[in-house]
């Protein structure tokens, strides 16, 4: 089971640390449901650490980090599919929650949207943007859900 939370906490930390270069390094600006997924990277990242460390609690942190990772699917889906054909995702659910974090104005450079959602929907090598964090999302839950499942 360490070994499960140790994959799902490296691949949240390293789905952030993608998005991030992608950001800074090849100027992909993100929208705000981008930030929110890197929010909710964030808490499955953390989440897993917390399950690393409390071995009698697993089974409720793993339920914690699926949700989360449905949560994230979710978000990914509905960028791709909703947000992205939108001029403006401004005052969206997700610019709410992610104002609401305070982390947009302590971390702007991580959990700040600097462009539309339509501006956003990028590719990366011929696949949307989204579905790659879909894809992760995926990943997390099929480990999150082996958690969960495990006697």
């Amino acid at each position: 089971m360490a070994a499960l939370f140790g994959l799902v906490a490296i691949a949240s930390f390293a789905a952030i640390g993608a998005a991030l270069v992608s950001q800074h390094a090849y100027g992909m600006e993100p929208c705000a449901w981008c930030v929110l997924q890197r929010l909710i990277f964030l808490a499955i990242g953390l989440v897993a650490v917390v399950g690393l460390i409390w071995r009698t609690g697993s089974r409720m942190v793993g339920i914690t980090t699926l949700v989360l990772a449905l949560g994230g699917l979710g978000a990914a889906m509905w960028q791709h599919f909703v947000a992205a054909r939108s001029a403006s995702c401004n005052l969206t659910m997700a610019d709410r929650i992610v104002g609401a974090t305070g982390l947009d104005g302590l971390l702007p450079d991580v959990f700040s949207a600097r462009a539309s959602c339509a501006e956003a929907a990028v590719t990366l090598l011929g696949v949307p943007y989204a579905f790659w964090s879909a894809a992760v999302f995926v990943i997390l839950i099929m480990a999150t859900w082996r958690i969960v499942r495990m006697p």
